[in-house]
């Protein structure tokens, strides 16, 4: 049986892509590890069909982290047994990247994201030429890259032209099958005559569009709003909110399983994605909760940004906003609370798009790849 190790820098509990793959890739006869990093607070992980690892580091961000995660994962990977290497984004890349040279195994980048737009590298101009200079070394010479969206496939072919093969695209959406719903609205502490609203993710970051979510609050009456999920906008997320004084309108949940993410997305009403077009990144951004909201039969509300929006309005499951203002939310929420008719209409169609959105269509992708 091949062996395949994959690598990433996260500490592996909430990541449904990665996982996903994992998943295919064991259904397609490969042995696979899953190498990421341990927190002092990550939470156990429940049992999974394939091999776990994550290494204890001293350093948990900045360039002294990625220095010694980058280390440790490569003389880590020196002494496995393996053959092929995943590596996820470019923070992974140039350890996996210096082994596949040495032990002559087989390389495969999946890119989760346009790295070196990544809002945290802007205004940063030296650690984004770190950044930029081992993308332009590796990224030439590797033979089987995967990203998540068209728009960023068609970036990385039009800056590294000369690669023999085209950027293949494996968007991040959820299985066909639906996690059980063991929960309701009593059991997760939820009022029964509040409308639900759910911003969820692990990247409830600044310029995402929470802090106008959380102000068209203001605006809104007979709803809750939830933020599931961590980020670095949460701290000040939750001062605004005390200053606002909308703690009876806005509850902050910490991240959960997946599993019992589902239920709050399942039970809640409108869904929201609200990046900005403050960079690059985030303008081609085609975040995996738009599919987590469609399989939920949770309509949704979203910025006008390309890959996102052209999902919603082909699919008609929710509403694309103009522009950020809290009073332009908020009257986008007033609408599908007090459109009855076309809610309804949203929500049937939510059905019809998940079984087009879904892993299973777009493990096709994995299969040509892994098993040529």
């Amino acid at each position: 049986m091949k062996k395949v190790i994959v690598s990433v820098t996260n500490d592996l509990y909430s990541d449904q892509r990665v996982d996903k793959v994992c998943n295919s890739l064991i259904n397609m006869g490969f042995d696979v590890l899953l190498v990421g990093r341990r927190y002092r607070n990550s939470p156990a992980l429940a049992p999974r069909a394939y091999q776990t690892h994550r290494l204890h580091l001293m350093f948990r961000k900045g360039a002294k982290f990625y220095a010694e995660y980058n280390v440790r994962l490569f003389f880590y990977l020196l002494f496995k047994k393996c053959n092929i290497l995943i590596s996820n984004d470019l923070d992974t890349l140039l350890p996996n990247f210096i082994i596949s040279k040495i032990r002559k195994k087989r390389l495969v980048y999946d890119s989760h994201e346009y790295f070196c737009g990544v809002p945290e590298l802007i205004g940063r101009p030296f650690v984004q030429n770190v950044w930029r200079k081992i993308e332009r070394f590796c990224f030439p010479r590797l033979k089987d890259v995967i990203t998540v969206n068209q728009s960023i496939a068609d970036l990385y072919d039009r800056e590294y032209p000369n690669r023999k093969n085209r950027v293949n695209v494996v968007r991040n959406i959820p299985t066909r099958p639906k996690p059980p719903i063991t929960e309701t609205r009593d059991t997760l502490g939820l009022p029964d005559d509040k409308a639900i609203l759910i911003l969820q993710g692990s990247g409830i970051n600044v310029d995402r569009g929470a802090e106008e979510l959380v102000a068209a609050m203001q605006f809104v009456d007979n709803a809750l709003l939830l933020l599931v999920g961590s980020g670095d906008a949460v701290p000040n997320l939750k001062m605004q909110v005390e200053k606002q004084n909308l703690n009876d309108k806005v509850r902050f949940i910490s991240r959960v399983p997946f599993a019992k993410l589902f239920n709050y997305t399942y039970l809640a009403d409108i869904g929201f994605s609200l990046d900005k077009d403050t960079n690059i990144n985030y303008r081609f951004s085609l975040p995996n909760k738009i599919f987590d909201y469609i399989k939920a039969e949770t309509p949704v509300i979203v910025s006008d940004l390309p890959e996102i929006a052209k999902v919603v309005r082909e699919a008609q499951v929710g509403i694309v906003i103009a522009d950020h203002q809290p009073e332009t939310i908020a009257q986008a929420i007033q609408t599908l609370l007090s459109d009855h008719t076309l809610y309804a209409q949203l929500k049937e169609n939510t059905l019809k798009a998940a079984n087009h959105y879904c892993w299973e269509n777009e493990e096709a992708v994995l299969r040509k790849i892994y098993l040529e």
